[in-house]
C-alpha cells in the first residue's frame, strides 16, 4: 500500500506538471504551429485553391469539421506540455524507481537515460528535415489535373510518425550497447553479424518511414549505420577491458602450485578413526 499510495502521489505531480506545461502550450501555440508547418510551406510543390483558377499557394492545409481547429490546438498544447515538463515527470519516474536499484543498476540507468534523450531528439532533428523531401515526393504522385486537398490532421499524423520513426530508429545503438553490457552481445558476435545488421538497417529505413522516396530512407538509415558502428567500438573496447579483468585479478598466481599440508591432514584423519 505504501508502493501504491507513493505512485499515486508521482502520478499526480506528474499530471500536474503536464496540465501546466499545456496552459503554456496553450498560448505558444502559434509559434509551435508556425514551426510545426514549415516543412510544409518549404515543399517545391503548388496546390490551387479549389474555385479559383490560377490562384495557388504552397502553406495551404485544411479542416473539414467544426471542432477540428480547436482539437488541433489541443493536441499541439497536449505535445507541448509534454515536451516542457519533461524534466519533472523524468524526475518522477526516476525517484519511483531509483530506491529498488542497486548501484550497478542506478549507473546503467544514467546512462539510459542520458544517452536516450539526446539520441532520441537527434532522430527528431533529421526527421524535422526530411519531412519536407517525403512531402515532396508524396505529393509529387498526384496527377497534375488533381488539386490535393491536404486536411490538418494528415499532416500532423505524417509529421508526428517521422518523429517517432526517427527517434526510436537513433536508439538501436543504445540497444545494442546495452546488449553488450548485460553480456548477452560480444564483439566477436556483433562483427560476424555486422552485414546483416546493416542490411536490417536499411530494410527498416525503408519500410518504416511514410514517405517511400530514397532521400527519407538515407537520411534514416546513415546517421543509423554511423551509430552502429560506433556502438561495435565501444563492444570492442569493453570486450578488451574484460578480457584483462581476469588476468589482473589473478595476477602472479600462474604456474605457482598450491602449497597443501598433507601431514596435518593425516594426523587429523587419523584421529577421527581413533
Amino acid at each position: 500500500m505504501e508502493h501504491i499510495r507513493e505512485l499515486r502521489n508521482r502520478v499526480i505531480k506528474i499530471a500536474l506538471a503536464v496540465i501546466a506545461g499545456m496552459v503554456i502550450g496553450w498560448f505558444v501555440y502559434p509559434h509551435v504551429w508556425h514551426f510545426v508547418q514549415t516543412p510544409y510551406c518549404r515543399a517545391h510543390f503548388a496546390t490551387h485553391v479549389p474555385g479559383q483558377t490560377g490562384q495557388s499557394s504552397t502553406c495551404l492545409l485544411y479542416v473539414t469539421g467544426i471542432f477540428d481547429g480547436f482539437f488541433l490546438r489541443l493536441k499541439i498544447a497536449f505535445i507541448t506540455g509534454v515536451i516542457i515538463s519533461s524534466p519533472v515527470w523524468l524526475y518522477q519516474l526516476w525517484a519511483f524507481i531509483a530506491p529498488g536499484l542497486y548501484a550497478r543498476e542506478r549507473r546503467w540507468a544514467y546512462f539510459f537515460v542520458g544517452s536516450a534523450v539526446p539520441l532520441f531528439a537527434l532522430g527528431a532533428v533529421f526527421a524535422y528535415f526530411a519531412m519536407t523531401r517525403g512531402l515532396e515526393f508524396l505529393l509529387g504522385l498526384v496527377p497534375s489535373n488533381v488539386d490535393p486537398i491536404i486536411t490538418i490532421t494528415t499532416y500532423l499524423s505524417y509529421a508526428l510518425a517521422m518523429l517517432l520513426i526517427f527517434g526510436l530508429a537513433f536508439e538501436l545503438p543504445l540497444v545494442l550497447i546495452l546488449l553488450n553490457l548485460a553480456h548477452v552481445l560480444t564483439h566477436q558476435r556483433f562483427r560476424k553479424w555486422r552485414r546483416v545488421i546493416i542490411f536490417a538497417v536499411f530494410a527498416f529505413a525503408a519500410v518504416a518511414t511514410p514517405s517511400p522516396d530514397p532521400l527519407t530512407m538515407l537520411l534514416l538509415a546513415i546517421p543509423c549505420v554511423i551509430l552502429v558502428e560506433i556502438a561495435e567500438v565501444f563492444t570492442w573496447l569493453n570486450d578488451r577491458r574484460r578480457a584483462r579483468l581476469p588476468e589482473e585479478d589473478f595476477a602472479g598466481l600462474h604456474g605457482e602450485p598450491s602449497r597443501i599440508d598433507l601431514d596435518g591432514v593425516d594426523e587429523d584423519l587419523n584421529a577421527s578413526s581413533r
